[in-house]
């Protein structure tokens, strides 16, 4: 009698030929994975405003996962990163590309970086700051997007100068153009992006932080994180992270190096 047993759940490895993997098997059988996509950075994704599109490291990531496990790539996009946690309430995501921070670790754990840079700071046309030493002084206000990386680093950080949380990346860098703060926190890659609309702006050279990319799925999820993990050491060993970094035209970013342990 012919074995009536179900061959377990497809995925496909990198040379696109099937095998099964039960550590995604969850989502093998709901045929997509749901990305998670902070948009406003050209670290992780942007949009673009005429045509709807929506590119960078974060899509380019999502869609060679779906590829490897066999699935549709769903995007799930949110107005800007840090609003990204809160779809865990909802269950709304599978995976997302994210910087790495404890608050986030409490939640969601990390695969090993995938991209490296560090935070610093934006600071207008004639401002006497020259370094982030000079940040953390009374009187100094320092805008972030509420949630972002940036903002809930500083609020454990700072000791001096004030966070001023702002809804958007975009209102973040008003509040500097308006005077309302005195430096604008962000990853290097932003605020080199940022300068370039707000002229006489200078990012400062050095760095409060360095800052580590990653891959990120809810807690509980041990099978697919180790599956994740496996994909990302693969992207920067294969030279998929080094063509991605240089496709989307990144400054002050580098791949992360191999083998890294997760940052949590």
């Amino acid at each position: 009698m012919q074995d009536q047993t179900p061959s377990p759940p497809q995925t496909q490895d990198v040379t696109g030929q099937p095998s099964a993997d039960p550590r995604v098997a969850d989502l093998v059988r709901s045929g997509k994975v749901r990305v998670a996509i902070g948009l406003g950075t050209p670290a992780l994704a942007m949009k673009n405003a005429r045509t709807g599109e929506t590119r960078g490291p974060a899509v380019e990531l999502g869609r060679a996962l779906a590829a490897r496990i066999g699935v549709e790539f769903v995007a799930v996009e949110y107005p800007r990163p840090g609003a990204i946690m809160d779809g865990l309430k909802t269950n709304a995501w599978d995976v997302t590309f994210l910087v790495a921070d404890p608050d986030r670790a409490a939640v969601s754990d990390f695969s090993p970086p995938y991209m490296q840079s560090d935070f610093t700071y934006l600071v207008p046309a004639g401002s006497s700051i020259r370094n982030v030493a000079e940040v953390d002084r009374p009187g100094v206000r320092v805008a972030s997007p509420h949630g972002d990386a940036s903002d809930l680093l500083l609020r454990r950080t700072l000791k001096q100068a004030a966070v001023i949380a702002a809804d958007s990346l975009d209102s973040a860098l008003d509040l500097l153009r308006t005077g309302g703060a005195e430096a604008r926190a962000a990853p290097r890659p932003v605020l080199l992006s940022e300068s370039a609309r707000l002229p006489g702006s200078r990012v400062l050279e050095d760095g409060f932080a360095t800052i580590s990319y990653v891959a990120m799925v809810p807690k509980g999820q041990p099978g697919r994180l180790a599956y994740i993990s496996e994909f990302i050491e693969d992207a920067k060993a294969g030279g998929h992270m080094k063509r991605t970094i240089e496709g989307a035209r990144l400054q002050g970013i580098q791949v992360a190096p191999a083998g890294g342990r997760s940052p949590q």
